[in-house]
């Protein structure tokens, strides 16, 4: 699948709509599922800002509106994630509950396998300690 200006994995995704359905489902997930405990414990009780900033992310990240940037500034993804213990068994989880929430969504063929590999890259990206 080729991506450029004219068709972002964004528009290939479904846009901000489904944007907001594969962030809540991913949250869901997190919050529902013994499996994705130890990352679920790195977030705060109340899930919406978490649920807002990853949706705000994913919209510029996968080529739609910029809303992360216009309301935070550059991302800085290891920075911010910095006072987080991130080592392989929270990458997995994460990348667990992603799976889970794509899975949900009926997303894939190629759209799914250049998602999983870019969200395996940014989550590998994020690990701030061994194991």
């Amino acid at each position: 699948m080729s991506f450029g200006p004219e068709h972002t994995p964004f528009m290939a995704i479904g846009g901000e709509t489904r944007v907001r359905s594969l962030t809540d489902a991913f949250y869901d997930h997190m919050d529902a599922d013994p499996e994705f405990a130890t990352i679920r414990a790195l977030h705060p009780a109340d899930l919406a800002d978490s649920r807002e900033k990853l949706h705000d992310f994913l919209c510029g990240w996968l080529g739609g509106p910029q809303h992360y940037l216009q309301k935070h500034g550059h991302p800085r993804l290891r920075m911010r994630h910095a006072p987080f213990p991130i080592g392989e068994l929270e990458r997995d989880q994460w990348l667990g509950c992603m799976a889970k929430a794509m899975d949900g969504l009926s997303i894939d063929g190629e759209l799914r396998a250049f998602l999983d590999a870019r969200f395996a890259h940014v989550a590998d990206f994020m690990r701030n300690r061994e194991g």
